[in-house]
């Protein structure tokens, strides 16, 4: 069987958490739901999947391989009472690579103070600096949240109210080193498209944003999406590539770990990557677990494959 990477979804992105009551509160807060559970008791952590979930989600009630926009949570036991543990966020050397999340809200400036109100951290707030627009927030291991809106920021200054219910998972941020090479792996390999760019001269960067759009062309606005890879290509005065080697969050010192597309047929993707002559961290044969494979990205940013269960039944997940 061919695979059909028109059905391929931008499944999750997998951050490594200390303790999971606190964050699990903390993404209930911004309306997420906790809606699986994979308890590993033998290698001794526990994988939390949180997404969207009310009747206006995107994704209500869908198997969670079907879906896009998920949280993966990963806890080791015991970092929790581990004065000596923590997390690097990806946003400081060393560990500079993953950037942040995004969460896309109705009225941002009502979302903000909600948040604030709660008593959680900002690493920006709305009225800081010249980006009236956004913010981020940050998570109780330091993660950086960003908000954005699904309303023009400026016809929601008034509004006191926001619903969490209407809140999208919007977006992953990593950073690479050479736009070209990540752009073409992105789309012909891994079979995105580029939903729209943001070009930025006079601060040296530029921001792609690719998803499992199809027929999309460079001019889609992603705010109400989920399931979109945004991709921060700094470069120097000359337009060219800076000599730099970004983490990809799975050696010292570790945070984040991958982002994971589902598929229409798992073997059929992987032959096909195979053909594309990726770089793997795992095959499908590797190891005992024969229901995952592992890709690298240009950077050696971890892709995890899996099956959409939906459209083949292949693992009781």
């Amino acid at each position: 069987m061919a695979t059909d990477t028109s059905k391929y979804k931008l499944n999750h992105s997998m951050l490594r958490i200390k303790d999971p009551e606190r964050s699990i509160k903390y993404y209930e807060y911004l309306g997420m739901s906790l809606i699986k559970k994979i308890p590993q008791p033998d290698a001794k952590f526990d994988l939390y999947f949180l997404a969207y979930d009310s009747p206006s989600s995107l994704s209500h009630e869908a198997h969670w391989s079907d879906r896009q926009g998920i949280l993966e949570l990963t806890h080791n036991y015991g970092t929790e009472h581990s004065d000596s543990f923590s997390i690097a966020n990806g946003n400081g050397d060393p560990g500079r690579g993953f950037g942040h999340i995004c969460i896309s809200v109705d009225n941002i400036q009502a979302a903000c103070q909600r948040i604030e109100d709660a008593g959680y951290k900002f690493q920006k707030k709305l009225s800081d600096g010249r980006m009236r627009h956004i913010a981020f927030a940050l998570d109780p291991d330091n993660y950086w949240v960003e908000i954005i809106s699904n309303n023009k920021a400026e016809e929601t200054e008034h509004i006191k109210e926001t619903d969490p219910a209407t809140y999208r998972m919007n977006h992953t941020m990593i950073r690479v080193k050479d736009h070209a090479q990540s752009l073409q792996f992105y789309q012909d390999v891994l079979g995105m498209s580029l939903l729209r760019t943001n070009e930025n001269p006079s601060a040296n960067f530029n921001l792609y944003f690719l998803g499992y759009v199809p027929g999309a062309n460079n001019d889609v606005n992603t705010n109400p999406l989920e399931g979109v890879l945004e991709l921060t290509w700094n470069y120097n005065d000359k337009g060219e590539n800076l000599d730099v080697e970004y983490h990809n969050g799975n050696t010292e010192p570790q945070g984040f770990g991958h982002i994971a597309i589902t598929v229409d047929d798992l073997d059929a993707a992987c032959k096909r990557f195979e053909e594309k002559g990726v770089r793997w961290k795992k095959r499908l044969t590797d190891g005992r677990m024969k229901n995952v494979a592992f890709v690298l990205d240009p950077d050696g940013y971890w892709i995890e494959v899996v099956q959409n269960e939906r459209l083949k039944a292949r693992s009781n997940w």
